[in-house]
């Protein structure tokens, strides 16, 4: 614990150009299962049961089933519903939109002499992450405030002109407009610092963010199988990141007293964008027609992103100063302040298990299967690292060591559980699943979090042609800091998390 705190102090101290925090790692780790609407409709346990375009993204040996081709194409429809308790006060927030899922193709061989075995080739586009979130909750503090952050970051700095124009985005901006200001009696080099906010009167608080877009995955998947027993597969992955969040953090005095502060609002935007590249590798064992069994190791994904970031405060300290409002652009030139840096996610170990009722080679008398996913995740392992590019070599590599050792304090592994299955009626399958998502989380300052979906669908085959539709109902929990502070505890919003997913595949085999 101790090693945690020294650490966190450390961030809280950094300029905060370097806009990663812990919360970013998770973010680009902890996704729930996507892929074609059969693929979803059965809680994404596909690792072992193969014959779907998604395998590519999974186990790619399941591709090695494919005699034929599969052309599809995947929309699908999203919505997510918050509700947050902050302070004991409740508010609910949601968001929804369309996109793009699994798309691509894949072709597989079928030799005459069944002892030369078969392969297969796959390329394939997936969303493999929607960013689509809203998030409000508001409460009355009496505890703390948000400007104690800013005193904490400016540390034991005495010259004011350094507070004044050393943090451009964050201190140095509630300084300028008076959130915190300097404790009279001082003298240049030997200032002290305050906040205006009257925090014993208490602080009606309220944070809103808005985020938007989308984690996507070229892949290019290759498979093949050397007999009837062992499948085995590689896929070459290349991720897309976009991301953009807006968060409007207010704190306003609940007296209706003048005292010299009326309200204060730090208004926040970040855009991340980038591009990575990672591998999995696959096999498939038959020990019996009916039977299959699969292992999967997907490595860390590595990714090269620029964070475009801004900051502006607005503090009205009514007959002090008045209405005083900066903007970070007033340091970066007009712009926004960009920054690149290296992200490793972590990597993932799955073991499945599947049983086909009546496993027969003509795939259209088959009655239907069984299957169920296990996956090992270790969240602490993400990490980040300096862009070797960077013209701040040192400086950086401090701060994403100490930014590190929080990840590995926070985050722990945990195990993810998919089950599914399918029941076939000649042209019409019906499909059932469920998908659990184990907490992430070391539960330090009451950190909480996990994810269950349960899904079901229906799917068409007939000449050729097929459509499947999936519906996804997610539940889940997790925790919010509006800000963190080191030297006493801080506020945290709970958020029970509500989601829903509609996908429809469309394909033609050939």
């Amino acid at each position: 614990m101790r090693k945690y705190i020294y650490a966190a102090i450390f961030l809280l101290q950094q300029p905060i150009i370097n806009a990663q925090e812990p919360s970013d790692a998770l973010r680009m780790s902890w996704t729930n299962p996507s892929g074609s609407a059969r693929q979803q409709a059965i809680g994404g346990a596909i690792a072992s049961l193969g014959g779907d375009l998604g395998a590519v993204f999974v186990n790619p040996a399941g591709i090695a089933f494919y005699k034929t081709g599969d052309l599809i194409i995947t929309p699908q429809y999203n919505r997510q519903k918050n509700q947050s308790t902050f302070l004991g006060r409740a508010e609910k927030a949601s968001k929804s939109g369309m996109g793009l899922g699994l798309s691509g193709f894949v072709v597989g061989s079928k030799q005459e002499n069944r002892a030369r075995g078969t392969a297969a080739v796959a390329i394939a586009l997936n969303n493999t992450a929607w960013f689509g979130n809203n998030l409000l909750y508001r409460g009355l503090n009496t505890q703390n405030s948000y400007s104690q952050k800013f005193l904490e970051e400016i540390g034991g700095q005495g010259d004011a002109n350094l507070v004044a124009s050393n943090f451009p985005f964050g201190s140095s901006l509630a300084f300028n407009t008076y959130w915190i200001d300097t404790i009279g009696g001082g003298t240049n080099g030997n200032f002290r610092y305050r906040t205006r906010a009257p925090i014993q009167s208490g602080l009606l608080q309220e944070n809103e963010i808005k985020s938007s877009g989308s984690q996507s995955e070229l892949a290019i998947a290759v498979a093949g199988t050397g007999n009837e027993k062992i499948l085995y597969g590689l896929t070459l992955g290349i991720p897309f990141v976009n991301y953009k969040r807006t968060s409007s953090f207010t704190e306003a005095d609940a007296s209706t007293a003048i005292n010299n502060f009326n309200y204060a609002t730090i208004e926040e935007y970040l855009e991340t964008s980038g591009s990575g590249v990672n591998l999995k590798l696959g096999i498939i064992y038959r020990p019996a027609p009916q039977w299959r069994v699969g292992f999967s190791f997907h490595t860390p994904t590595f990714l090269k992103l620029t964070d475009k970031y801004s900051a502006t405060v607005t503090t009205d300290t009514e007959n002090y100063k008045g209405l005083q409002s900066q903007s970070s652009k007033e340091f970066t030139n007009g712009d926004l302040a960009q920054y690149s840096y290296l992200h490793f996610t972590p990597s993932r170990l799955l073991a499945s298990i599947s049983y086909v009722l009546r496993e027969i080679e003509d795939i259209t008398k088959q009655r239907g299967f069984l299957t169920g996913d296990v996956e090992f995740v270790n969240y602490r392992a993400s990490s980040f690292k300096v862009d070797p590019a960077s013209t701040d070599q040192i400086e950086s590599k401090a701060y994403y060591s100490k930014l590190n050792e929080v990840i590995d304090q926070i985050y722990q592994p945990a195990v993810n559980i998919r089950l599914g299955g399918e029941l076939k009626f000649t042209t019409i399958m019906t499909r059932l699943g469920m998908a659990y998502l184990g907490n992430p989380y070391q539960n330090i300052n009451g950190e909480k979090g996990s994810r269950l979906q349960l899904t079901g669908g229906l799917g068409y085959r007939n000449q050729g042609y097929f459509i499947d539709l999936a519906y996804v109902h997610t539940t889940g929990k997790d925790v919010h800091f509006p800000y963190r502070l080191s030297q006493q505890p801080f506020p945290s919003a709970q958020i029970n998390q509500r989601g829903a997913r509609v996908a429809l595949t469309l394909g033609v085999k050939f």
